[in-house]
């Protein structure tokens, strides 16, 4: 509860006005039933005026409640939305504190259910508690007390048939809960299933797997029918057995008390308002079955956001010992470097890595596909931290940094290039935001982007759509290289950035780097020897492993591993002329 107590805090007033405008609302509803018995008990006895002054006491308490209705609907409203925004924020703000390993733990698509449907279960269950938790309770409370001052003996009957209601109805709710989990589960994998072929669109297109797609979309969709059937249809059972108990009570209380009246021992009215207060008895009941009926499904969509909140940061710099340090030179050290994807496995993806980098120099990373060259150069601005050893920028450990300078000072081109909805100007701004239009022009020009850009009619603020969706693989990459170069990073990483550009522009690309980026270290992992063959230092690596450090003569000299890479591409090339 002390969790959620923080969402309702800002919100006191909504939170308690809400309920106490309900309880006005209840207490027009308990009275209004005696006001009807008297009418009737005193329609032969009194003169038209009672009657009269009786039901402007009932139109008066109508009006009132009305007040109390709309008021308790609209603070419970306003309190449930801002409660919701609220946590939607803060659950957002986690999910980007999150590492590669924290999001690992968690689909694309389970997060986003998390931080839509889940929070709205949340946000439908506070509205409905706030509008139910005291009106239920305290319309329950009053028509017993009032059914019990009218007729104690009759009021027995509640005795016996709202126990059993209430065992029926909690042994429903509790099987409804584990459902109501698997039901979200189900809407995570639909999520995920939607987005990854939405995203993946083109390749689906360009495959003609259409009809796989939709079957397993298909699929998804039918568990997430079948699971939601289940669960309903267990929850389904509430309603008519809560009918089936009012409608047997109302016929107890009709026989016995029709007696009664028929003896003279009740007037008719009381019978009547008896009756009501019965009805009001079991529509609260109701409503408690109704929000324990909800509690089961937000309740677990409670645990479900609760495990993202819950969540240990496994990356951090609340124990960087130089946090105002900032990346000045660029030198990097790999010592005795020991990495793993899975903490409990044996198998390390990288093993006993030692490699000195010197400061502003251009260093070409070389070998198999899986060989662990991403994850090396991940290390670098800490998306992942080494299991052994220590990773040196400066001399500094990339731990004893905060996060924030240290990542501020490299620049990285991911092998999966990003873009984001906007124009080019928007996503460039993202490596520098108060960037020039001469600045952006620059990096533009240096990234070879420049004569495509000026193609477009909006120039730089044409939109690129989600996901940069409406220009090529090569536009892509080099949008995403200028947008690197405009931080002006004292480390420069390109992973595989150029694989999608022909060689006579990656050419052009390179030599720019010598001009904007001479005072910055280079690192290009590639698969093309021509990308990394002029670099000071090509390092080779194959099976998590280095297994060469040296300039291409060098190479050529004393690594078989290099010598087989590049007889293998130039053998290609020959064989493609």
């Amino acid at each position: 509860m002390k969790r959620w107590f923080k969402y309702v805090s800002p919100y006191k007033k909504y939170f308690i006005l809400g309920p106490l405008c309900m309880i006005v609302e209840v207490i027009g509803e308990v009275l209004m039933p005696k006001y009807l018995s008297m009418i009737i008990n005193n329609a032969a006895s009194k003169t038209p005026v009672y009657s009269i002054g009786v039901t402007i006491l009932m139109i008066l308490t109508a009006v009132i409640m009305m007040l109390g209705g709309v008021g308790g609907s609209y603070f419970g409203a306003k309190a449930s939305v801002n409660f919701a925004a609220d946590l939607r924020e803060n659950v957002y703000a986690k999910v980007q504190e999150f590492s590669f390993s924290n999001i690992d733990k968690f689909s694309t698509g389970s997060l986003v259910t998390r931080l839509t449907n889940d929070v709205t279960q949340l946000q439908n269950f506070v509205n409905m508690l706030l509008r139910m938790a005291l009106r239920a309770p305290g319309m329950l409370i009053g028509a017993i007390v009032m059914a019990v001052l009218l007729r104690p003996d009759l009021a027995t009957v509640l005795a016996v048939t709202i126990p059993l209601m209430l065992i029926s109805i909690i042994g429903i709710i509790t099987k409804g809960f584990s459902l109501f989990s698997g039901v979200q589960k189900k809407v995570d994998s639909l999520n995920s299933t939607v987005q990854e072929n939405v995203t993946n669109i083109r390749v689906v297109k360009s495959f003609v797997r259409q009809d796989y797609e939709n079957e397993k979309f298909n699929k998804a969709n039918s568990e997430l029918k079948s699971a939601g059937l289940k669960a309903i249809g267990t929850m389904i059972l509430i309603s008519p057995i809560m009918t089936l108990f009012m409608n047997l009570t109302t016929l107890a209380v009709i026989w016995f008390g029709g007696n009664i009246v028929i003896d003279g021992g009740m007037p008719i009215g009381d019978l009547s308002a008896f009756i009501t207060y019965v009805t009001q008895i079991l529509s609260s009941l109701m409503m408690v079955t109704m929000m324990m009926m909800m509690s089961s499904r937000a309740l677990a969509s409670a645990r479900r956001i609760s495990e993202v909140l819950d969540e240990d940061i496994d990356l951090n710099d609340d124990n960087s010992k130089y946090k105002d340090l900032e990346v000045n030179n660029g030198e990097i050290e790999f010592k005795n470097v020991t990495f793993r994807y899975y903490k409990n496995s044996q198998d390390s993806v990288l093993n006993k890595i030692n490699i000195k980098i010197p400061a502003k120099s251009t260093v070409g990373i070389i070998g198999s596909t899986g060989c662990g060259k991403t994850t090396l150069v991940s290390l670098i601005p800490r998306l992942y931290d080494c299991d052994e050893g220590e990773v040196l920028v400066d001399g500094v450990n990339v731990k004893d940094y905060s996060l924030y300078n240290l990542r501020e000072g490299i620049g990285m081109v991911l092998q999966k290039n990003t873009l984001f909805s906007g124009t080019i100007k928007d996503n460039l701004l993202w490596g520098k935001a108060d960037a020039t239009d001469e600045e952006i022009k620059e990096v533009a020009e240096y990234a070879q982007a420049e004569k495509f850009i000026s193609n477009f009619n909006e120039g730089y603020e044409y939109d690129l759509g989600q996901g940069g969706t409406n220009v090529s693989g090569g536009q892509k990459q080099r949008l995403c290289i200028a947008r690197a170069l405009l931080k002006k990073p004292k480390i420069i990483i390109l992973d595989d950035s150029t694989s999608a550009v022909d060689t006579a522009t990656e050419a052009q690309i390179r030599r720019a780097f010598s001009d904007s980026l001479k005072d910055s270290t280079k690192i290009i992992i590639a698969q093309r020897i021509s990308s990394v063959q002029s670099a000071d230092i090509i390092i080779v690596m194959d099976n998590g492993a280095v297994t060469g450090v040296g300039n291409h003569d060098y190479l050529m000299k004393n690594n078989e591993e290099y010598q087989e890479i590049y007889y293998s591409q130039i053998e290609n090339k020959g064989a493609q002329k």
